[in-house]
């Protein structure tokens, strides 16, 4: 897994967000960044990783989808943040924060990617980059 963190200004592309709305958030002066998050670590069983995921889903807002295995996990979701930078830093934070209360396992941050929702549409449009999240929730890999 490599670590990215990218975004752009100014890629247009079709959303369903209307141009008030993005207005409105640069107003705010907060926008939303889609995340992946990889973690990895010593095995876990499969149970505690699914009921720790679960967890983190029901606590985050946002959330869309995860997969996991009993070493690694993907973990995908919106954050609204001001910038890249904001929500890469919150991103980083996002596992060592819910560690106790969603009873996470003991691993690390291996990979992050973040890009903005321009972003996010175009490559969707494109047919490459990560998949919309569908099934949202929490599956194995």
């Amino acid at each position: 897994m490599t670590a990215t963190a990218t975004g752009t200004a100014g890629t247009t592309s079709a959303t369903s967000r209307t141009d008030s709305d993005q207005q409105a958030d640069e107003h705010n002066g907060s926008r939303l960044w889609h995340i992946t998050l990889c973690v990895s670590g010593p095995q876990v069983p499969l149970a505690e990783v699914r009921r720790g995921l679960e967890q983190l889903a029901h606590d985050h807002p946002f959330f869309l989808t995860s997969r996991y295995a009993v070493d690694h996990a993907e973990i995908r979701y919106w954050e609204e943040a001001r910038d890249l930078h904001d929500a890469a830093a919150i991103a980083l934070r996002l596992w060592g924060e819910h560690r106790s209360t969603a009873k996470l396992p003991p691993w690390e941050t291996v990979g992050l990617e973040v890009i903005d929702r321009a972003t996010y549409h175009q490559r969707i449009a494109e047919g490459y980059g990560p998949a919309p999240a569908a099934p949202v929730g929490v599956h194995p890999f």
